[in-house]
């Protein structure tokens, strides 16, 4: 695990917007943060219907949020389970982060996804479900073991490019990223556990697909 703690923002991208923060909680915060989530959760691992075939996700996940923020997915309606308090921090962390960067932000859901090791993974995608609305903004936390998340221009403009997450740190996915690249989280083999939280804010419109994180 990355043991960074120093604050700071690197620009990745400047149109779209993509930007890491480091340091948002601070240690011992995260760490403890991290096995907390580990331990308490109701970590769940549903199954996706491809070619007529169940197969079960190559992770570990929790839908939380709001009561509003709920989705239809694979033929069934999922409402969102309550605010776990350390998940509730670290939104109000990721909020104030946000702000003190001139950033106004607010969210009443997040995914939660959880990566045993560097084998567990998340295919390519855009969190641009209808529900999001059409530029999102997505705000995404990383616990535990550091891993890049890797990104490709959908109209191939340039080349694909690794985002390195490290332990404790917060990437903002601002307006248009959704909609000019993808993103996935490889297998790789690098040891740990890793948690992220993917934050984002659902309109009372809902009924679309599975939301996805990194």
């Amino acid at each position: 695990m990355s043991t960074m703690t120093e604050r700071a923002t690197v620009a990745l991208l400047d149109s779209p917007p993509l930007t890491l923060f480091t340091g948002l909680l601070g240690e011992p915060a995260a760490s403890e943060a991290l096995s907390r989530l580990d331990r308490e959760l109701a970590w769940q691992r549903p199954t996706l219907r491809l070619y007529g075939r169940e197969h079960p996700i190559p992770r570990h996940q929790v839908w939380m949020g709001s009561p509003e923020a709920r989705y239809r997915y694979s033929g069934r309606d999922f409402l969102p389970e309550g605010w776990h308090p350390d998940v509730a921090a670290l939104r109000d962390a990721v909020v104030e982060r946000l702000a003190a960067a001139g950033i106004p932000s607010r969210f009443n859901s997040v995914l939660l996804n959880r990566y045993a090791d560097g084998e567990e993974r998340m295919g390519w995608h855009s969190d641009d479900e209808p529900e999001l609305g059409d530029d999102p903004l997505i705000a995404a936390v990383s616990l535990g073991a550091e891993r890049p998340l890797r990104f490709r221009w959908k109209a191939r403009e340039a080349e694909a490019f690794n985002a390195w997450l490290p332990h404790d740190s917060l990437l903002l996915m601002g307006p248009g990223v959704q909609r000019r690249l993808q993103h996935a989280l490889l297998p790789r083999r690098l040891p740990g556990l890793r948690i992220s939280l993917t934050f984002r804010w659902v309109g009372p419109a809902t009924g679309g697909t599975c939301p996805s994180s990194p």
